[in-house]
């Protein structure tokens, strides 16, 4: 009977523990689709969108893995404040892969730029809008708004696509992803902005903290109006603010 208490305790506990975990990986570049995200505690696997988001079931103090080619190998410990995260955003390092030793003396040039370039015969740069074309300046639709975009139109006499498509509920599980997606690029163009390190010393947020903080402005319905005013003293106003309010929250004062 002791034993069968034991086990049931430790099972229900580990389950206690047991999360789906949502979050996103981000670069500089932004070429973050298919990073391999590998739990080596558990030994599950998976990879990210096009768009970097992923999903992957965890316990407490299990290790995950990102890697891709393009970036340094980066290594997380789940901790209960993960857990407890709606989303864990991370940061990938590109990985450098440097030549020690670039040769130019074929082609009589000097290394330097500013001589160089009266030697080099450039050819006109070609693109639609050197061309003059009518889609020059159109800006191409996400993988999420192609797939809105699909599930909502049809030909015939009876478009069956926006019906079944609607009933199903994927055209509400796409708009949902677009409205997401935006919200997020938003975000991130908000945090380009401004250097980490003045996020670090002026509004005091550790430097571990700040996707998070910026999760935390993102979920505020005023955000949005603000960062929509393109003002950056008037965002930074709001960050500030909103900065008290987090570091009171999470003990960080």
């Amino acid at each position: 009977m002791f034993c069968f208490i034991f086990i049931s305790t430790a099972v229900g506990a580990q389950s206690f523990f047991s999360k789906k975990i949502e979050g996103r990986v981000y670069s500089k570049d932004g070429d973050v689709a298919a990073t391999h995200v590998q739990n080596i505690t558990t030994q599950r696997a998976t990879i990210t969108d096009i768009n970097g988001f992923f999903a992957i079931l965890t316990n407490l103090n299990d290790t995950l893995v990102f890697s891709a080619v393009q970036f340094k190998k980066k290594q997380i410990v789940v901790t209960g404040e993960i857990l407890n995260q709606p989303t864990l955003y991370v940061p990938l390092e590109d990985a450098l892969n440097q030549l020690d030793e670039v040769i130019v003396t074929p082609y009589n040039l000097t290394g330097d730029i500013t001589k160089d370039i009266s030697i080099l015969n450039i050819e006109p740069v070609v693109t639609t809008s050197t061309l003059g074309l009518p889609n020059a300046y159109v800006i191409p639709l996400t993988k999420a708004e192609r797939e809105l975009f699909e599930a909502t139109t049809g030909g015939g006499f009876l478009p069956l696509n926006p019906i079944l498509n609607g009933i199903s509920g994927r055209t509400r599980m796409l708009k949902n992803r677009v409205k997401r997606n935006a919200k997020y690029a938003r975000t991130q163009r908000v945090r380009a902005f401004y250097a980490d390190s003045l996020i670090v010393s002026d509004l005091k947020i550790p430097e571990l903290k700040i996707a998070d903080f910026m999760y935390f402005c993102e979920v505020d319905p005023s955000f949005s109006t603000v960062v929509d005013t393109h003002d950056q003293l008037k965002i930074w106003g709001f960050m500030r603010k909103k900065s008290l309010i987090y570091r009171a929250n999470n003990d960080l004062d």
